[in-house]
């Protein structure tokens, strides 16, 4: 129950994102120059949405460099195939709902179609992978964005499984 409470949250943030301030300062401040553009790229809810996550880790006293990178560009793969906040709702219902199905209907190679809602959300952590690393984004900074939606099984055992399980946290109250 409390994961619909936050998902309905977070819906009603992003209808919403119209009406609030982006700190285009932050993000610029916390990202390596050659990374900004790839911030503004992102539609207005993703950056609001980042910027939260960022905050909520320097909140809870993080400051690694590539932490605040991932936090800022993790769903920069988004920016490829534009994610409307009533295709964001079907995909939350069909994971709710039929989680086998919706994982499958990602696995298609483009987004276009019905299960273009299904492939954008799947994919976007590769995509925005692919687009830090040719803008010249460390190796950490990489496997974070790529890895974000990879929940882990286990506690986390090493320094990059403990940044990630902090993006992952900070996200999902995000």
């Amino acid at each position: 129950m409390a994961g619909g409470i936050m998902r309905f949250r977070q819906g009603i943030r992003a209808l919403f994102a119209w009406a609030q301030r982006v700190d285009l300062g932050l993000a610029e401040r916390t990202l390596p120059p050659a990374l900004f553009p790839l911030f503004l790229k992102m539609r207005r809810g993703e950056r609001l949405h980042s910027l939260n996550v960022l905050r909520t880790l320097q909140e809870q006293g993080y400051d690694q460099p590539a932490l605040l990178t991932a936090a800022l560009l993790h769903d920069v793969g988004k920016s490829r195939a534009p994610f409307y906040l009533w295709e964001r709702v079907i995909v939350v219902l069909a994971r709710a709902f039929t989680p086998q199905r919706a994982k499958r209907w990602g696995q298609a190679q483009a987004p276009w179609g019905w299960r273009r809602p299904f492939v954008i959300s799947a994919q976007h952590p590769a995509w925005g992978a692919e687009m830090v690393a040719d803008a010249g984004a460390d190796d950490l900074v990489v496997s974070l964005i790529e890895s974000h939606q990879g929940y882990l099984t286990h506690p986390p055992e090493d320094h990059f499984e403990c940044l990630l399980s902090a993006l992952q946290a900070a996200d999902e109250l995000n």
